[in-house]
């Protein structure tokens, strides 16, 4: 079943009297364009809505003429039938939710909200379908006796196991209901993510005193005058919530007044008496959630959406999380008394808060490390920090990339590759999109506009992926500077695109990063690895201007400092991670009347229990936390440090061969992890790389917990 049946869109507007002929859209016929990546100069928002429509309606009769199919139900007129149905919807879509994430408009919102319920019905009309499930059901219960290859039989199982979690064995009482919440969480989750980033867009500091900019570094400033120019307001400077501009500010600026403004607006996103407030939608969502898993006789949310997981339950990722909480919360502590010495250090006799601790750990990291951000990023350039990951790929896995401005774009700063073998035959397309703007939500991201797969006929269709970042962009005065932060992003997202891009299975449901999630960060966390290697970074990181590589002296005191302010990055992340368990473990609805203090009271519960320290606040607070209530994360945050365990751990099979870019432990890794998509289960696919189950030392060296 396509993934796409599932994913929950976020909002959208649409004049119906401006939809073209259908031959005039091009999303009716197949692509005709280099490589067939969408026609991206010819597809306008009007076309959407009549495609997703017409995908629809396609889609439903091939699942008919499944249905009514007089053959008995075998696997390639039933189970294989329906993985290749909707080949039309999917095309469309994949164009429309990327759009909807980066390049947004009042228009493709309101699209969004009119096809989501729809789509939710659509897809309940597939999964909820009785005589689908039973043809479904009769190839399952035969599945021992058909002689079916390993990856046959994983899609076998795979897909009866997505009817039965959607529903298909309820009672038709059940289903109904099922319908109704499924219809009220897209629409819900659509709110949810549009109201994020409404607020983000929304919210502007205008700065007029030259004075208040003491302490931010010149590409802060020129970045500000440029937006503030933007805005017809020369000679001001604008901040806004957009990472590349707010983080600075919270690290650099001397204005204490003005720092706490901006990270109280930081965290209070969703949260405010506006238009965009998210406090009684997420506590929806929660409701729904839960009586979604208990009308399939589950505890709570959590217990019914860990079962597919490399954790398996919420136990497990509970203990692994205490684990990793109890180094990490003791380190937070010391690092809070360094910086509060700091303080008096400095003169006063204020108590640390929560808009002083960037400002005043970059302080001592520059003391005690002698290292300054701004003087780091003077040697991470775009474009060579994306030559310098092209470079490691290559030593890696023999890939190469070539530029291709003959490729159709969706946006005029869009860079496409195309990605090719060691002996120069094709692989897939690449995508990356960089730089912050208001149609584009914030963070950083991967997805694709094709999976790979093979086709009905035997070809193999080659993939079309695409990362979407919001780095710093280039100012009036110099190009895209990366912060350190920046730059492993990079690496981190580029990982992900390889797990798209190296596919090499024959389903499309169960190619590429449809995995399991606690597993998907593997492939992306893993390359920050080499990110952060000292001979691996002497070869990209390049001072912009002078062209000459960074100082060993330099690249030490990055080493030195790797572990630096860990404990408040771990106990940020774990606090969110917590937060995410809380709201998806509860066994009882939410009551009506307290439903808009719910953010309130969950926080405090997560605070209280865990010990929380209040000069740091939760990563992502209830009212912003897109990865659960807009996203694919719910009860499912732990996963990024789940595949920190893998990760680390799969690093040190390079490490052990002495070589970084062991040629045998790459192929290994390709093999086992980067090509073989969901074909397996997670855990098998692990050990066959590595030789066993991972251990958790390594994490915790890594982030500096242990000695």
């Amino acid at each position: 079943m396509k993934k796409y049946l599932l994913i929950m869109i976020t909002p959208l507007f649409f004049l119906a009297s401006c939809a073209p002929a259908e031959e005039e859209n091009p999303f009716f016929t197949d692509y005709d364009t280099p490589f067939g990546v969408p026609p991206f100069d010819m597809i306008e928002n009007a076309h959407f809505e009549p495609a997703i429509l017409e995908g629809i309606s396609r889609h439903e009769e091939e699942i008919r003429e499944i249905v009514d199919n007089p053959t008995p139900p075998n696997f390639e007129n039933t189970i294989v039938a329906l993985e290749y149905s909707g080949e039309m919807l999917d095309r469309v879509l994949s164009v429309f939710y990327n759009f909807n994430s980066s390049l947004t408009s009042s228009e493709i919102q309101e699209i969004a909200q009119e096809m989501s319920p729809k789509l939710s019905e659509h897809s309940d009309n597939i999964r909820l379908n009785l005589e689908l499930f039973d043809r479904v059901k009769t190839v399952y219960e035969q599945r021992h006796q058909l002689g079916l290859n390993d990856e046959q039989m994983r899609l076998l199982e795979e897909t009866h196991k997505g009817f039965v979690r959607s529903g298909a064995n309820l009672p038709a009482d059940k289903q109904e209901r099922l319908r109704e919440i499924n219809t009220e969480i897209s629409r819900l989750v659509l709110d949810f993510g549009q109201n994020v980033l409404g607020e983000t867009n929304t919210f502007k500091m205008v700065v007029e005193n030259e004075a208040d900019l003491a302490g931010l570094p010149e590409s802060s400033i020129e970045s500000a005058a440029d937006r503030a120019a933007q805005e017809d307001l020369e000679g001001k400077w604008v901040f806004t919530l957009h990472n590349p501009s707010v983080m600075p500010f919270l690290y650099n600026a001397d204005n204490r007044e003005l720092r706490q403004k901006m990270q109280q607006a930081y965290i209070n996103r969703g949260n405010n008496d506006n238009d965009y407030n998210n406090r009684e939608i997420l506590a929806r969502i929660a409701n729904l959630r839960l009586e979604r898993a208990q009308l399939m006789d589950y505890n709570s949310f959590a217990e019914f959406s860990l079962e597919e997981t490399m954790a398996g339950s919420i136990e497990t990722v509970m203990n692994f999380v205490d684990q990793v909480w109890e180094p990490a919360i003791a380190l937070a502590k010391e690092e809070a008394t360094q910086l509060q010495e700091m303080i008096y250090e400095d003169g006063f006799d204020f108590a640390l808060e929560q808009w002083d601790w960037r400002y005043y750990s970059e302080k001592v990291r520059r003391e005690k490390y002698d290292l300054d951000e701004q003087e780091v990023r003077q040697y991470f350039e775009l474009n060579t920090v994306r030559d310098g990951i092209f470079m490691i790929v290559e030593k890696l896995w023999g890939l190469g990339f070539v530029e291709r401005p003959d490729v159709p774009r969706y946006h005029e700063d869009v860079q496409v590759f195309e990605v090719e073998e060691a002996d120069g035959s094709h692989i897939g397309i690449l995508y990356m999109d960089f730089h912050p703007r208001d149609s584009k939500r914030g963070g950083a991201w991967m997805s694709s506009y094709r999976s790979q797969k093979v086709d009905r006929d035997g070809n193999f269709i080659h993939p079309v992926i695409t990362i979407v970042c919001n780095f710093s962009p280039p100012s009036s005065t110099r190009p895209s500077l990366l912060t350190y932060d920046e730059m492993t992003t990079f690496f981190h997202e580029f990982g992900h695109a390889l797990h798209g891009l190296l596919s090499d299975v024959h389903y499309p449901s169960l190619a590429g990063t449809s995995v399991t999630r606690d597993f998907v960060e593997l492939p992306s966390q893993i390359m920050e690895n080499w990110a952060n290697e000292p001979e691996v970074m002497k070869t990209f990181a390049i001072h912009y201007e002078t062209g000459e590589p960074m100082p060993d002296e330099l690249m030490d005191r990055i080493v030195e400092s790797a572990h630096f302010n860990q404990g408040f990055e771990t106990v940020e992340f774990l606090m969110s991670t917590y937060l995410d368990m809380e709201y998806h473990t509860i066994s009882a609805p939410f009551d009506e009347e307290i439903l808009y203090d719910v953010a309130d009271i969950i926080e405090g519960q997560t605070i209280q229990k865990k010990g929380m320290i209040p000069e740091i606040h939760f990563r992502h607070a209830s009212t912003h936390f897109n990865h659960i209530f807009s996203g694919g994360y719910a009860a499912g945050y732990y996963s990024y440090l789940w595949s920190g365990l893998l990760d680390a751990d799969a690093y040190e099979a390079f490490r052990e061969t002495g070589d970084v870019y062991d040629s045998a432990t790459a192929a290994s890794f390709r093999e086992n992890i980067l090509e073989r998509g969901n074909t397996k289960d997670a855990m098998d696919m692990y050990v066959n790389f590595r030789g066993r189950e991972p251990v958790i030392g390594p994490l915790l060296r890594q982030r500096g917990l242990v000695e």
